[in-house]
């Protein structure tokens, strides 16, 4: 063999063994250990505590609403286009157990409270990248699609989505009076959804920086996530949105949720979770 036989087939040995060394890197994921990588979203669990969805871990962990060290419930795979590659979204159902929409498989998937088992596919592939998701009174789940620009319905058991909404939205939010809510990247910035799917307007021209999701109180009381303005507003029945809270500690937050008094916030630069007093505006990391 000529020395330019024996430099091309080393070249593809090297070339070889680089592209397995990336594989099986990819293949590990984050080391659970080192905490939270990038929350993400996150939502109340029936026993009270709070499931948040890390991206870059990528996978799920668990933490009381009054602090300390997160318990680790899912960890998915660093291989691309594979189950849990990038969990963007979550909505935890009655039973306990979790849906998850991923954005690398294109899917929502349930995964058991305990993370036991292998996650069951609900929706065979047909969305696009599934961003936010929110349960009805009746079980229904509604998808927030960023590629298709559309909002989608679908039984939490799983089957075909069904078109809801040619609505762009980036958050979804099912309020207690059971009407859905979306904040959005348009001038229409935040909306509230009829039954059929027709969108009106509750505040327009822009008001927000990039908001990222919304979550409606038993009032009416809006709250919207903003990760440039990197902070909270509020939006009163029938008023304009004001600046709830904003600054330090808060980086980029993204995910929201409501419990009681208490705004729960997913910091996905920050890689806290937050709870914000909505009364006395005092904000407490969660993440020991």
């Amino acid at each position: 063999m000529g020395s330019l036989s024996r430099i091309v087939v080393c070249r593809r040995r090297f070339l070889g063994l680089l592209g397995v060394a990336f594989i099986a890197s990819q293949g590990r994921g984050q080391d659970a250990t080192s905490g939270m990588q990038y929350p993400i979203a996150l939502d109340i669990a029936p026993d009270g505590t709070l499931v948040v969805v890390d991206l870059n871990l990528p996978g799920l962990w668990r933490i009381p609403q009054n602090g300390g060290a997160p318990e680790l419930i899912y960890q998915g795979t660093k291989l691309l286009r594979k189950p849990m590659n990038r969990p963007r979204c979550v909505a935890v159902l009655e039973d306990g157990n979790i849906l998850v929409g991923d954005t690398a498989t294109r899917e929502i998937y349930r995964i058991a409270a305990d993370g036991a088992g292998e996650p069951q596919p609900l929706t065979n592939g047909f969305l696009g990248i599934p961003n936010s998701l929110s349960l009805d009174a009746n079980g229904r789940l509604f998808i927030a699609d960023l590629e298709t620009r559309f909002v989608y319905g679908v039984p939490a058991t799983g089957g075909q989505p069904e078109l809801f909404s040619k609505t762009s939205v980036r958050g979804l939010h099912h309020a207690a009076d059971g009407t859905l809510w979306g904040v959005t990247p348009s001038a229409d910035a935040l909306i509230k959804f009829s039954e059929t799917g027709e969108a009106t307007t509750v505040a327009g021209e822009r008001p927000f920086q990039f908001p990222h999701n919304v979550v409606v109180d038993s009032e009416g009381v809006a709250y919207v996530s903003d990760g440039y303005a990197k902070g909270i507003w509020k939006i009163a029945p029938g008023g304009k949105p004001e600046v709830l809270f904003s600054g330090e500690p808060l980086q980029n937050p993204v995910g929201l949720v409501l419990g009681g008094e208490k705004l729960f916030i997913a910091d996905s630069h920050a890689k806290q979770i937050f709870a914000l007093d909505i009364m006395s505006k005092e904000i407490q990391p969660l993440v020991k």
